[in-house]
């Protein structure tokens, strides 16, 4: 990304090396076994840590810390700078410890809880807290137990901030029906393609239509995927990929795509918010999710179709619908464009700042 992209007048890059010395790796072992908490993970968290010492808070009257990966060290690192913090909005991504998400198969372990007490500490001083799912914000207020509100700030995508050239024309797949019904991402944390795949493949048999008109196009990384294409990639009507950069997904997406597959985990509930969706929204495509029955896309888009449950009889209904609606020209019946616009994140952004500083 470049300053003029992101609208900006200026951003530093930092690279920090998680590389833990001997010694901590040495002590490591002995010392979780009888504390319960990681040397290795104090480690990684203080390398954030030494970077947020060296800004100078008095500078700023507002921080946003945005959550790195799953183990969330930025916003751990912290720690090491209380009046940095004390000026922060901190942004949970998803659930944390990772135990708590329900599509991970991570146990609660004593490291798990030595993490959540170290984050207690961070939220409590924190002059607020963000998620993109209100579900998940709601979630962890209880978790932490804690009388501060978890404000809602969904994902966002423009495709203004990204250089998106393509490098070789020739590795984007082109669609070769009338309807095609894409996935692009990982297949993991409870996510599936098997019970979605078995019933298109039964549409496909029953209906010439379906057979004629739709396909099936993933690009997908993670667990099971040999076995999806061992399974899969032989059907005329499907074809399985390997994982792609942004840059080709999102041009796929864009001009090849009709209907936007979107994975919830096949649980009892999801509180995360997918980032893909934003980006479909962005792109106008339609929807079709898989998720549980208590579901932070559920409880945006209740439109019949766009929304199904994992089970194989209610996906075929809903799937049916939607790839009539595609095929009739039918507009779109949910409105997910105004709770992903602009003017709408500048509006909860704006209510989110006024409010935690008048917690403060």
């Amino acid at each position: 990304m470049k300053p003029k992209l992101l609208g900006v007048d200026n951003y530093d890059e930092k690279v920090i090396y998680k590389k833990i010395p001997g010694k901590t790796i040495f002590l490591n072992k002995p010392y979780w076994r009888l504390t319960g908490i990681s040397l290795k993970d104090l480690y990684i968290e203080k390398l954030f840590g030494e970077e947020l010492k060296k800004i100078d808070s008095s500078l700023y009257d507002l921080v946003f810390l945005r959550s790195s990966g799953t183990a969330f060290e930025l916003i751990l690192g912290a720690i090491h700078n209380r009046e940095l913090l004390e000026k922060s909005i901190i942004n949970f991504h998803d659930p944390f410890p990772g135990y708590w998400d329900t599509g991970s198969q991570s146990f609660l372990t004593n490291l798990e809880l030595q993490k959540l007490k170290r984050m207690q500490w961070v939220v409590d001083r924190a002059q607020g807290c963000i998620s993109p799912s209100k579900l998940l914000s709601q979630d962890l207020e209880f978790l932490y137990g804690t009388r501060k509100k978890f404000h809602t700030l969904p994902h966002q995508f423009t495709p203004k901030v990204f250089d998106l050239k393509i490098e070789n024309n020739n590795a984007i797949r082109k669609k070769r029906k009338s309807v095609c019904i894409t996935y692009h991402g990982a297949i993991q944390l409870g996510r599936s393609l098997t019970n979605f795949l078995d019933v298109y493949v039964e549409l496909v048999d029953k209906n010439p239509v379906i057979k004629k008109e739709t396909e099936v196009f993933l690009r997908i990384k993670g667990e099971g995927v040999d076995e999806l294409k061992t399974k899969f990639n032989n059907h005329p009507n499907i074809e399985i990929r390997s994982f792609a950069s942004f840059n080709i997904s999102f041009e796929e997406l864009k001009n090849e795509t009709d209907i936007g597959l979107i994975l919830e985990n096949n649980s009892s509930h999801s509180n995360i918010l997918p980032g893909k969706v934003p980006v479909l929204i962005q792109l106008k495509k339609h929807l079709f999710i898989l998720g549980p029955e208590r579901s932070e896309l559920k409880r945006l888009a209740k439109e019949k179709g766009i929304f199904s449950s994992y089970r194989k009889n209610v996906i075929a209904e809903n799937l049916m619908l939607t790839i009539s609606q595609v095929l009739n020209k039918e507009p779109k019946k949910y409105e997910l464009e105004g709770y992903f616009s602009q003017t709408e994140f500048r509006k909860k952004l704006n209510y989110i700042i006024n409010t935690t500083n008048s917690e403060k």
